[in-house]
C-alpha cells in the first residue's frame, strides 16, 4: 500500500482518539504462558497533513487504569514495583516522524514510562476513513511495537529454579485505534 493509497479519503486535520472504540493492550510472558492486559484510561490526538508523512500522534495513558482481569495482580502492577508513583502516573507517547515501510508505515516516536524516555517504532496499518451513523468522520488504524520493560525501570521479578524468571522482559504492545475528526 503506497502513501497515495493510504491517504485516499484521509483528510488533513486533528483527530481525537475515541477510547470507547479503541484498545491499548499488551502481552507479557509469565512462566510458560502469556498475560494479556489493557489500559482503560487514555487519550490522544492524531494530526494528519496533506503529506501523510508529515502527520503526528500524541497519546497519554493513565498507568493506574491497567486491567489484566485479576484484581490482585492489577494492584501489584499499580505499585512502585512496576509503575513508579514518584515518576508520575502517565505513560506518554509522542511521535517524531512517519515513514513508509513495506505495505504500511512506521510511526517513530518516544515513549516515557516511570520518567524513562526511549525511542520506539510503531508498525502501523491504516484501516481507512468512514462516516459513522451520527455524521462523524472516523479513521481506523492498528499499530504494534515491542519494548524492554527494564529500559523503563520496571525490573521487578521473582527468580525461579534453573535461573529462570517469573516475568519476561519483552512487552508486546498492540493498539487498535478509532479517532474522530475534530
Amino acid at each position: 500500500m503506497t502513501q497515495e493509497t493510504v491517504a485516499s479519503g484521509l483528510k488533513a486535520g486533528t483527530w481525537t482518539i475515541d477510547p470507547a472504540h479503541s484498545n491499548v493492550g499488551f502481552t507479557v510472558r509469565h512462566l510458560m504462558s502469556k498475560v494479556r492486559g489493557t489500559f482503560t484510561d487514555f487519550s490522544g490526538q492524531i494530526t494528519t497533513t496533506e503529506d501523510l508523512l508529515g502527520s503526528s500522534v500524541s497519546v497519554t495513558i493513565t498507568s493506574s487504569s491497567i486491567n489484566t482481569n485479576n484484581a490482585q495482580r492489577d494492584g501489584h502492577l499499580q505499585s512502585a514495583d512496576f509503575f513508579d508513583p514518584e515518576a508520575g502516573q502517565e505513560l506518554v507517547f509522542t511521535s517524531t516522524g512517519v515513514r513508509e515501510s513495506g505495505d504500511g508505515h512506521i510511526i517513530d516516536g518516544t515513549l516515557t514510562i516511570n520518567g524513562h524516555t526511549h525511542p520506539v517504532e510503531l508498525a502501523t496499518e491504516f484501516l481507512g476513513v468512514d462516516t459513522d451513523a451520527y455524521g462523524n468522520t472516523r479513521l481506523g488504524a492498528e499499530a504494534t511495537t515491542s519494548i524492554s520493560r527494564k529500559d523503563y525501570g520496571v525490573d521487578f521479578n521473582v527468580p525461579l529454579e534453573g535461573g529462570k524468571l517469573l516475568i519476561g522482559d519483552k512487552i508486546a504492545i498492540n493498539l487498535e485505534i478509532e479517532a474522530i475528526l475534530s
